[in-house]
């Protein structure tokens, strides 16, 4: 490093990255920062960034002059056009042998671009998926970088010394080529929400169905996260369950049940209709937000249509453990169905993905965090080729173990008119999966009747196709 020179800037003083950069400073980092608008720069100097390793700057030619070479610049601006503007302004200070890191949420195919035009200029890019919250950049998130791979030796030390730990292991690893970084955390998004959603079905179906408090539930989730469920968002939720407003009314039932959304998780079921992926839980899960946001709609609509009107009458204990049993083995659908879209996107792209590498990265410092990557990393260990999450054996026996009680809950939601499109998504999915044959040879008949689309045969090799005159046939058939 240059003498006096800082090791590492970063654009963008939001909160995320005002955490970024104290996390670099307290790992020995000395940091240069720039914000476009520069008051942000000497307020966050005077305040939390009064630290010896954070280097303020008021241009961006001044900012590029502060940097060590090769220059080592994190974006931490709002994703899409915002990152290119700032990376057009930017330019004109760089030289080749540089690297420029977006750390915001951008969506893969434009890290792809960027890769590409930035190489242009002989300058490397990384595209890097950042997941944690401000408490994850500010103690230790999980970390998904991927892009130009010229770029990882110059800047892995300073983001396995951020990064969250695990048993002594940095959850940062690269994760591949062009777009990869940011596709996996984009994938780590989606399953994101569908961990929500299930949780949320299992809190409604408890509550409203079954008849369990507040301070009820708030033990079933201490106690779930002390098992096979224990994760952050288990443990958040068991959190939420406890406080109350000032008026000692529960906060949580003070809320609008209106869930925002900030565009990931669709992303992630676009991407797998278009790499033809059953994404089913991650998309109901995304669907499920989309209706909870038409709430003066729902409130019209509760005025005018009934449900069963059942009320529950079965033991509370055995529905709780049933919808523990259901929450494991709709997670393990969840994680399966992520992992497929990975490998269906890794053979698209060739970005030679390393599934158990992702899976410890998401170990730790991220909103998915859990005892349960621990399981998959060590199936991808036995075999890294597995061709499903469910034909591990641990998953197999998991799923086996507990799908009665999974049965059940979804049972027990459609009996008392309680939306579970998360838990019975996954199910649907799980015994479609399972099923040696399904009902698709009446809709290829179908299609070749209407359309001649053609069909192929179970008695012919595959790649054969045949049409057949259906109207014909039939009429010979009606006449005997």
């Amino acid at each position: 490093m240059e003498a006096g020179k800082a090791d590492i800037g970063l654009i963008g003083l939001a909160v995320m990255g005002q955490n970024l950069v104290l996390n670099m400073a307290d790992h020995g980092f000395r940091v240069a920062v720039y914000n476009r608008t520069v008051e942000k720069v000497d307020e966050f100097v005077r305040g939390p960034g009064r630290h010896g390793n954070v280097v303020p700057t008021h241009s961006l030619e001044e900012f590029a002059a502060a940097l060590s070479r090769p220059r080592k610049v994190m974006l931490m601006v709002k994703a899409g056009a915002p990152v290119d503007v700032t990376i057009e302004a930017l330019l004109p200070h760089l030289e080749a042998g540089d690297i420029v890191i977006d750390g915001g949420n951008s969506l893969y195919t434009d890290t792809e671009r960027r890769v590409k035009a930035l190489a242009e200029h002989g300058i490397h890019f990384v595209g890097m998926g950042v997941s944690g919250g401000e408490e994850g950049a500010r103690h230790g998130p999980a970390l998904m970088p991927g892009g130009d791979p010229a770029a990882w030796p110059e800047i892995r030390s300073v983001f396995e010394a951020i990064a969250a730990k695990v048993e002594g292991e940095p959850c940062c690893k690269w994760m591949g080529e062009g777009g990869a970084g940011h596709y996996v955390k984009m994938v780590h998004n989606g399953i994101e929400y569908g961990d929500m959603q299930l949780i949320a079905e299992a809190y409604q179906l408890l509550r409203e169905g079954v008849g369990l408090s507040p301070e009820d539930l708030h033990g079933v989730f201490d106690r779930w996260n002390r098992g096979v469920l224990e994760s952050y968002l288990i443990e958040i939720t068991r959190d939420i369950l406890a406080v109350r407003d000032e008026d000692g009314i529960l906060l949580l039932d003070k809320i609008l049940d209106a869930a925002g959304q900030k565009g990931t998780g669709k992303w992630t079921a676009i991407n797998a209709l278009e790499l033809g992926v059953p994404l089913t839980l991650i998309g109901e899960a995304v669907f499920a937000r989309f209706l909870s946001a038409m709430k003066d709609e729902r409130v019209r609509a509760s005025a005018v249509l009934r449900g069963p009107g059942t009320r529950f009458d079965g033991n509370a204990e055995a529905a709780v453990d049933a919808a523990h049993d259901a929450l494991y083995c709709a997670k393990i659908v969840s994680y399966a169905q992520g992992f497929m879209l990975l490998r269906a996107a890794d053979a698209e792209y060739g970005w030679h993905l390393r599934y158990g590498d992702i899976a410890l990265t998401w170990r730790g410092g991220c909103i998915i965090r859990s005892r349960f990557l621990n399981n998959i990393a060590e199936a991808y260990q036995r075999n890294p080729d597995l061709e499903n999450l469910l034909l591990d054996d641990f998953f197999r026996d998991a799923i086996h173990e507990g799908q009665r009680g999974w049965r059940e809950t979804v049972a027990l939601g459609v009996r008392l008119g309680l939306p579970a499109p998360a838990f019975a998504s996954a199910l649907a999915f799980f015994d479609g999966y399972r099923s040696e044959r399904l009902p698709a040879n009446l809709i290829q008949a179908q299609r070749d009747y209407f359309g001649a689309h053609t069909y192929e045969r179970v008695d012919r090799p595959r790649g054969e196709f045949f049409h057949t005159d259906w109207i014909a046939l039939a009429q010979q058939g009606a006449n005997g």
